[in-house]
């Protein structure tokens, strides 16, 4: 589990986040959404430890991460797998040194055996054999996959998605949304997903985090969706052309 308690951002003169509070479970993922520009992005980062806030707490399970000693907050790091929106490979690597990157810096793991994990994490992806291919050669839908196989090859507790589904067409988000859910129910990682996409929300939203203008409007999961009654999550959802859908079924 990951909690956060009453964290503030700000840039200068503008504030992005005002005193967010939630939880984050295990074994399910976890969407923070809203629109462009209300502060999912730097939430995600302040969890992280990208960024720092500037008021508030980060728990990682039970420790405190946000004023942790640097040793415990690379502990935690050690643990934490990320799937970057653009996928963030290396275009000078291959799939397979992509994949590895973790363990070579965070490991002393045997070459023989870091192989053997990222075969295991690229056949979990559904790119078995897709090793030696360049970034180059793959489409936006197969590098969201590397992605998703460097960000477990370390044996993550921790899986932090941003945006996963950006530019990826209906068909290949749904085969991401469903792999993000499959991972996070094998391995019981605590995953949280930043999305704007109702589709996942729809597909994969057991617990759901509302930012709106840098404030925690709203939390449920997708079956309460319809009985919200916040006039800005309503706003949100009506936008998407989602909530049309779910009334006439």
């Amino acid at each position: 589990m990951i909690k956060i308690e009453n964290i503030h951002k700000s840039f200068g003169d503008k504030t992005i986040l005002e005193g967010i509070t939630g939880e984050f479970y295990k074994g399910k993922p976890n969407l923070i959404i809203g629109a462009s520009g209300t502060g999912k992005s730097v939430l995600l980062k302040c969890i992280v430890g990208l960024i720092p806030p500037d008021q508030g707490h980060v728990y990682y399970d039970d420790l405190e991460f946000t004023g942790a000693h640097r040793d415990t907050k690379t502990e935690i790091r050690r643990q934490i797998g990320m799937l970057f929106q653009g996928g963030a490979l290396f275009d000078s690597k291959t799939v397979e040194e992509n994949v590895r990157f973790p363990l070579d810096v965070l490991t002393k793991m045997p070459l023989s055996e870091k192989v053997d994990r990222v075969n295991f994490c690229l056949e979990r992806v559904g790119l078995a054999g897709q090793n030696d291919k360049m970034p180059s050669e793959l489409s936006g839908g197969m590098k969201k996959r590397v992605g998703i196989a460097r960000a477990i090859v370390n044996s993550s507790k921790y899986l932090f998605c941003d945006e996963p589904n950006s530019g990826l067409d209906p068909q290949t988000s749904i085969l991401i949304d469903d792999l993000i859910m499959d991972i996070t129910e094998e391995y019981n990682t605590t995953t949280i997903v930043v999305t704007h996409d109702m589709n996942s929300v729809l597909g994969i939203g057991e617990h759901i985090l509302f930012l709106y203008q840098g404030h925690k409007l709203w939390q449920g999961s997708k079956d309460e969706i319809t009985e919200s009654g916040v006039k800005e999550f309503d706003d949100f959802v009506f936008a998407n052309k989602v909530m049309q859908r779910l009334k006439r079924n």
